[in-house]
Order: structure tokens, then C-alpha cells, then sequence
């Protein structure tokens, strides 16, 4: 049964390297054993910059995840995402033997192993192959095929690529750290199954992950993943921009920022002066929380002005009746949800990772910092139902399988005779003979 197993999701982050534990309870929500989490100095923008210091911080992840919930963790699925992440279109068919056999999984399975098989620019791996809508004998807009009867299959497919150098420096530190990688999931993708219901994917929503290094976007509709993309700017950038603008030191800008820091420079107020300690005998700096909204939303409102872009270029504005959801660590900036609204014209709220959770031991998990390791191990449950559910339907195969060769047996033999069908076929031909030239001979 499924609450027996244990799903291990490992989030390499830009800020943090987070692993979670999770297993499956009796009423099929998720129950997290543990979490360790590790600050990441080894990452930039979603790139694995230094290999030691990301292993290292694997290491003291898995280790504090392990004492916590008890399991000995071996096998992870691991999180990509990045500037170098691609997404593109493609159209992929197949002609199957008969219509009179129904259309089966292992069709569905040989049509979306082929788009593995597309040509893509050098240096790039595909790392999914997501289908949209498929077409049997050029009937098209259906969305399980499976069981209908037809010739030609065909399908629209959403791929997406990484860069082949950043999937083999997290092999590599997975691989370092005595781990083995499982899956390999997009973290969008990760942080949707997280914090995004099933009527707000069918209804169309855009959810906005806004992470330390990167912000990243996956669009649904139809309950169908249509769009996906990274922009290279998160948090970061933010804290950035206040250490320089407020000449401060990074670890105080990043405090200035997630204590005081607004994404709407009009709510905060002139009269509000936060103090930052000097450096070594000098004078405290104070600092007004009106100009650091002020250089919090500049940057804030470039970052969802770029995300709006993204929004538009994939042609689902118009039909996102779910909104946007943000979630993230950049989702905890305060007024974040209401400038995406007012930048972007719609609906917003913030994704929590709770959807899906049951009781937990680690109640923190419940930050939206936390919703692509959370959906990391939701995506791994995900894939254990979809492999039981594939060797399921070929044990079903197996079983019926003798009695079609049963019941085409009696057809077989029907066959076997051949000599005596070619004595029936003379004889039928010497009598059809007679009886035309007794007819013949009546005319007269």
C-alpha cells in the first residue's frame, strides 16, 4: 500500500538546499516525517556554481531530514530549474496496424517516447514530454484517447529542455552526497501539484514561483500544463538592490526586507525609521521604510511586468479565470499579492503548500517557501501510482490474453484443410457448369 512508502523530495535551491520526508496516511494526504534544510552557497540562478559547497549542504540537509523523521535516505527526487530551461511545442503521431483493435496505453506510451526522440539545439536534454490534446484519425480535442478504435494517433506536446551541463552537475552532487536521484522534475511543475487545486487548473491559473535566484511560471488550462517559463530574478535581486541602496550590509538588507520590507511604496509611512547597527565604532544608519518600499517595489514591479510578458506570449491571458497564485519565498513580501494585481489586471492570492498535507510533525512546512520540496514529494507519489497503475494494465494484458488466442483457434482450423477447399471449389464449379447449360437448353 501506498502509506507504506516513504517519498524523499530534494529542493536545490539559489538561498537553501531543503530535503523532505513524506508518506502517504490512511485518508491519502500528505504527512511529512521531516525536513532539513541547509543554506546554499553553491548556487546561482538555478545553476550549480561550486560542486563542494552544494554537496556539502546536500549532505547537512539529508542528515538533519534523516535524524527528524528516522528514515535512511538513499534515493531523492530532485528539483531543476534556471535561466537555462526551455520550453517548446511539437506535434508527434503515430499509424497503428489496425482500427479494429482499440487504442491502448503502450500506443499512448510509443507516441510520447517518440517526442523524446526530437531534435533539439546541442547541449540540451529533454526532460519531460507533456501532452496537451490528441487527435485520432483527424478527430481532434480529445484528451484520453485510450479505448477508442483508429489508425492514425496524434498529439500537441509541451517539452521542455535544460541545459545538459546543469542536469550533470545535479547528478553529480546528488551522486557525491551517496544519494541516487529518482526523478528529475521541473520545479514549477513541483510547486503546482503543491499549492494549486484542480478547479483552479481547469478553470486556467498562472502560478508565479518566486524564488531566491530565479521566478518561475507554469500556466494551466483545461487542466492541462500549457505554459512554462524562468525568469532570472528573485529575492535576490531585491536584497541586492536594498545593499546598495541603502548601503547596508546583505545579511541586513535581507532582514530589512522580509521585517519591514512592502511591495507598495504609497502604504508605507515617511514617519517610520528602522535602525541598522553600524559597523566596527561607528554610528548606527537608520533607514526609512519609505524609501526601501520604494526600492523594493521598483524592482518588484520590473519582475511581474516580465511575468505578465510571459503570460501573454503564451496566449492564455484571457482565459486564466483562476488568476495568478504566488508562491515562493518572494510570496511572504508584504503586498506582494495586491501589486501582481494591480500590474497584471488579475485575480491573485497566495499558494500555500497545505492542500495536500495532512498532520504533520514539522508544522513550519506550511510556507510558501516550502511548496516546490513539498510538491517535489508529491510528484515522486505521483509516479509510484503511475508505474503500479502501467503494471497493472499489463497483467491485465497478460490475462486475457490467452483467451484471444482461444477464441481465434476455431478460425485457425477453419483454415487448415486447404486440399479439401480445392476438390469443394471443382466440384462447385462442375455444377454451376451443368445448371447454366441445363438453363441454356430450356431457352430453346
Amino acid at each position: 500500500m501506498q502509506k507504506d512508502k516513504i517519498v524523499v523530495g530534494l529542493d536545490i535551491g539559489s538561498t537553501k538546499i531543503c530535503a523532505i520526508v513524506g508518506r502517504k496516511n490512511d485518508y491519502g494526504k500528505l504527512e511529512i516525517l521531516g525536513m532539513g534544510k541547509a543554506v546554499s552557497e553553491g548556487v546561482t540562478r538555478g545553476l550549480v556554481t561550486n560542486i563542494d559547497k552544494t554537496v556539502e549542504a546536500i549532505m547537512q540537509a539529508i542528515a538533519e531530514a534523516e535524524q527528524q523523521s528516522g528514515i535512511n535516505i538513499r534515493v531523492v527526487n530532485v528539483g531543476i530549474a534556471g535561466q537555462h530551461i526551455k520550453s517548446l511545442k511539437q506535434r508527434g503521431s503515430i499509424t497503428r496496424t489496425s482500427s479494429d483493435t482499440e487504442i491502448s496505453v503502450e500506443d499512448i506510451n510509443r507516441l510520447t517516447n517518440d517526442m523524446y526522440r526530437t531534435v533539439i539545439p546541442p547541449g540540451s536534454e529533454i526532460i519531460h514530454v507533456l501532452p496537451q490534446n490528441y487527435t485520432v484519425d483527424y478527430e481532434g480535442g480529445i484528451k484520453d484517447p485510450v479505448g477508442m478504435s483508429g489508425i492514425k494517433l496524434e498529439a500537441d506536446f509541451h517539452i521542455i529542455t535544460a541545459q545538459t551541463t546543469a542536469i550533470h552537475n545535479i547528478n553529480k552532487c546528488v551522486r557525491r552526497a551517496n544519494l541516487e536521484i529518482e526523478n528529475l522534475i521541473l520545479e514549477p511543475i513541483a510547486s503546482s501539484m503543491a499549492v494549486l487545486t484542480k478547479e483552479e487548473k481547469e478553470a486556467g491559473v498562472a502560478l508565479i514561483d518566486i524564488g531566491g535566484g530565479t521566478t518561475d511560471i507554469a500556466i494551466f488550462y483545461d487542466n492541462i500544463i500549457r505554459h512554462t517559463a524562468v525568469i532570472p530574478f528573485g529575492g535576490t535581486i531585491i536584497t541586492s538592490d536594498i545593499k546598495e541602496g541603502c548601503m547596508v550590509m546583505p545579511n541586513q538588507a535581507e532582514s530589512l526586507k522580509v521585517k519591514f520590507g512592502k511591495a507598495i511604496a504609497e502604504d508605507a509611512s515617511w514617519n517610520e525609521v528602522v535602525s541598522i547597527p553600524g559597523l566596527r565604532n561607528r554610528m548606527p544608519k537608520e533607514i526609512s521604510v519609505k524609501n526601501l518600499a520604494h526600492i523594493i517595489e521598483a524592482r518588484m514591479e520590473e519582475i511581474i511586468e516580465m511575468v505578465h510578458a510571459e503570460i501573454i506570449r503564451s496566449g492564455y491571458e484571457n482565459r486564466l479565470a483562476g488568476g495568478v497564485v504566488i508562491t515562493g519565498g518572494g510570496a511572504q513580501l508584504q503586498d506582494a499579492k495586491e501589486l501582481f494585481e494591480l500590474v497584471t489586471g488579475l485575480d491573485a492570492r497566495i499558494g500555500y503548500p497545505n492542500e495536500y498535507l495532512g498532520k504533520s510533525k514539522v508544522e513550519v512546512i506550511k510556507n510558501p517557501m516550502y511548496a516546490t520540496p513539498v510538491g517535489l514529494v508529491l510528484a515522486g507519489f505521483q509516479s509510484i501510482d503511475e508505474r503500479e497503475n502501467r503494471y497493472m494494465q499489463v497483467q491485465a494484458t497478460k490475462t486475457t490474453q490467452p483467451q484471444t488466442q482461444a477464441s481465434s483457434t476455431p478460425a485457425k482450423e477453419a483454415r487448415k484443410p486447404q486440399g479439401g477447399d480445392f476438390f469443394r471449389r471443382i466440384l462447385d464449379k462442375t455444377k454451376s457448369f451443368m445448371i447454366d447449360d441445363f438453363e441454356d437448353k430450356n431457352d430453346y
